[in-house]
């Protein structure tokens, strides 16, 4: 088994991570053995995790997040996958650069 996880940091900020041991990468964080990320950021505490069977799953998940605005996992957090649809970074471009429709 695999996780993917997003830790809440002291200042607010999100860690996101990939491990085979969970419980034990936990602990790694709280006591400042975790990433150096996390190290300065304490305490942290878990916002979200998710199972998969493979551990190449779970960080190609984890780089994909590593990309995303502290928004946008905020609101795949709460809403998963849909809630992000349409959030890309290319389709807020369009939608800026599209003209609006006025109705005039």
């Amino acid at each position: 088994m695999a996780y993917l996880y997003v830790l809440e940091c002291r200042d607010g900020t999100l860690y996101t991570g990939s491990t085979i041991d969970l419980e034990r990468r936990l602990a790694a964080h709280q006591i400042g053995e975790g990433a150096e990320y996390t190290r300065h950021r304490l305490p942290v505490k878990l916002l979200w995790c998710a199972q998969f069977d493979r551990i190449e799953d779970a960080f190609r998940w984890e780089k994909r997040m590593q990309g995303w605005s502290h928004a946008k996992k905020l609101r795949f957090i709460a809403g998963g996958v849909e809630a992000i649809r349409g959030y890309s970074a290319e389709d807020r471009r369009r939608r800026l650069s599209s003209p609006s429709d006025t109705g005039a």
